[in-house]
């Protein structure tokens, strides 16, 4: 019973996924290259396939105008978490459907002088007033997701605001004052709407024309704003501006974080519980990385409340029990989408907010139960059944399975500076345009909606249900990978639940298979979380869709477009890399 309910369950996690988190394809924007020599050469190489090749520093992310404020950062001798300010700060108003101040990241952290790890979690909280049954009807049952998400409901507490703080001054040494610059610049003068932005704005015009603000910011005499429209936000500006001279803390107390709740409690027909005391009391936490052993690597990355880490180390962790796999075979294939779907299952039923529920984080990635789940994949046929391992626990515990969705809309940083620290750090504010409420300028997330909708499955409590003051799981899997104790590889990307994968192929194709990080994000994907394998439609893997299906599996052809950027690092000298499919670059020196 317990096998059939969680089959089950996944299927319905799979076809809910595809039916409400299509992936928008991306056109390029040529107006790019007129920002600088710099940016032209960047997207010239990205367009020929090669990559960026640096000595000093370097910078990856996921928009040009982004790119240059980091860049101008670094060449001043900031390090990467003074650019990240500057970065962060910029992807808000260019990029405003997948990161910003009203959402939250997670960072992780390379120490250049103590060679140490360590991680950041920035993840937003759910308010002191929700409830196990925050989406949830008055009967019990779970709320249409659409209902859930636009408006007040879905919007939790932001952290990126208190992270970019937090992160400068642990490790900063440029003036806070002077990482705003760009973004203060380009909120006033204003910038071209690039192709992505303008069909993003298109393609969700009956849910941004909901809110008055978000309308009036998006729109023009009614009609969704077109590639190349000249945007400007003297809000934003103000904001940057304030949070420039008196920092984070004019977003969580004052005008501002009183305008932020009283949009949220306000959204018509779907409105949320934030209070002032929820933003006054929010606090970024440190936490030690999680590291997977692959190929002599140890790959690194956020732990609870992310999954990425763990879901990522577990993956590899398996495919370390087997012998390197040619690209693109279907056994090779094979082995990765199992494994995925072996991490995938523990994922759902123990991973969540660490804080709340105790984890057997250790016992997922331990040598003895990823060989023993590794023995699961011999044979050359897919699973017929994948359910949950039995790690070990510091104790007893019991959660029933959680397959709640996570959208794909969110960004990557990855920068490394010339004193040879490292930053990788995705951003989000959850799916694209949040929950389409607006205020002073930006978005507010819907970040809530990654909580299990459930609280209980046949009376057993969901690890990944509503709580007051907890942080929703996520697959966000920012991700250093140390050789020898250094870095060696920066990466990350957006994509929802398929960011894991997503991260897990890049650095297989990057390791196992003697990519450079271009060619490494480039490449098609293939992505399992709960059976079916989802192959990039219009690529050479489209090929591969009768030997899949002949190894047992359900097979879907798929737009999937990742937003990958990475930076590896060799005693040479720096390689930078960003994914075709989005608008980002890599600039170094």
């Amino acid at each position: 019973m317990v096998a059939l309910t969680f089959l089950t369950m996944s299927l319905q996690a799979q076809q809910a996924s595809d039916g409400v988190a299509p992936e928008a394809e991306t056109a390029l924007a040529k107006k790019f290259e007129a920002l600088s020599p710099e940016v032209a050469t960047s997207l010239a190489a990205k367009a020929k396939g090669e990559p960026i090749l640096a000595k000093d520093w370097m910078v990856a992310v996921a928009n040009p105008h982004a790119a240059t404020a980091g860049a101008r950062v670094l060449k001043e001798g900031g390090t990467a978490a003074d650019a990240m300010v500057a970065v962060q700060a910029v992807l808000g108003l260019v990029e405003p459907q997948s990161s910003g101040i009203g959402g939250g990241a997670f960072l992780v952290w390379f120490d250049a002088t103590t060679g140490e790890l360590t991680t950041l979690d920035g993840r937003e909280t759910a308010p002191m007033a929700a409830t196990p049954r925050l989406f949830q009807k008055a009967n019990g049952e779970r709320l249409k997701f659409w209902d859930a998400v636009v408006g007040g409901r879905s919007v939790g507490v932001p952290g990126t605001p208190a992270l970019m703080e937090a992160a400068h001054k642990k490790w900063g040494q440029k003036a806070w004052s002077d990482l705003f610059v760009e973004a203060i610049e380009l909120a006033e003068s204003g910038f071209s709407v690039s192709p992505r932005l303008a069909a993003l704005v298109a393609g969700d015009a009956d849910r941004l024309g909901r809110f008055s603000d978000t309308a009036a910011y998006f729109f023009r005499d009614g009609k969704p704003l077109v590639e190349g429209s000249w945007l400007t936000n003297a809000e934003y500006a103000d904001v940057m501006r304030r949070m420039a001279n008196e920092g984070a803390r004019v977003i969580y107390s004052g005008d501002i974080a009183k305008a932020i709740v009283d949009t949220v409690r306000g959204a018509e027909s779907n409105p949320g519980v934030i209070s002032l005391k929820d933003l006054n009391t929010y606090k970024v936490k440190e936490r030690p990385a999680v590291c997977a052993p692959f190929r002599g690597h140890q790959v690194c990355g956020m732990g609870p409340p992310s999954s990425g880490a763990l879901t990522v180390g577990q993956i590899l962790g398996l495919l370390d029990q087997f012998p390197v796999g040619s690209a693109n075979h279907p056994q090779t294939m094979r082995l990765i989408g199992d494994a995925s779907r072996l991490a995938f299952a523990d994922r759902g039923r123990y991973m969540a907010d660490s804080d709340f529920v105790p984890m057997p984080t250790k016992g997922l990635v331990s040598a003895d139960y990823l060989s023993d789940r590794a023995k699961l994949l011999i044979g050359s046929k897919a699973l017929t059944e994948v359910l949950p391992g039995n790690p070990k626990y510091s104790h007893a515990s019991l959660w029933a399975d959680d397959v709640s969705l996570e959208l794909p809309s969110t960004s990557h940083i990855s920068i490394v500076d010339s004193y040879g620290n490292a930053l990788s750090m995705t951003t989000t504010i959850e799916n694209g345009f949040g929950s389409r409420l607006m205020t002073n300028g930006f978005l507010l997330n819907n970040e809530l909606t990654d909580f299990s909708f459930s609280s209980h499955i046949d009376g057993v409590p969901i690890a990944n249900r509503v709580e007051p003051g907890k942080r929703p799981r996520s697959s966000m899997s920012p991700t250093i990978v140390l050789k020898d104790g250094l870095p060696n590889l920066v990466i990350g990307s957006p994509g929802g639940s398929r960011i894991i994968g997503y991260v897990v192929q890049a650095i297989v194709a990057h390791i196992d298979w003697g990519m450079d990080v271009q060619a490494a994000v480039s490449i098609p994907h293939a992505v399992n979380r709960f059976g079916t394998f989802d192959l990039e439609k219009n690529t050479s893997l489209e090929n591969m869709v009768e030997p899949l299906e002949a190894l047992g599996y359900r097979v879907n052809l798929r737009a999937l477009n990742s937003g990958l950027h990475a930076i590896s690092i060799a005693k040479d000298g720096l390689a930078g890399g960003a994914d075709p499919r989005r608008e980002g670059i890599a600039l170094g020196q």
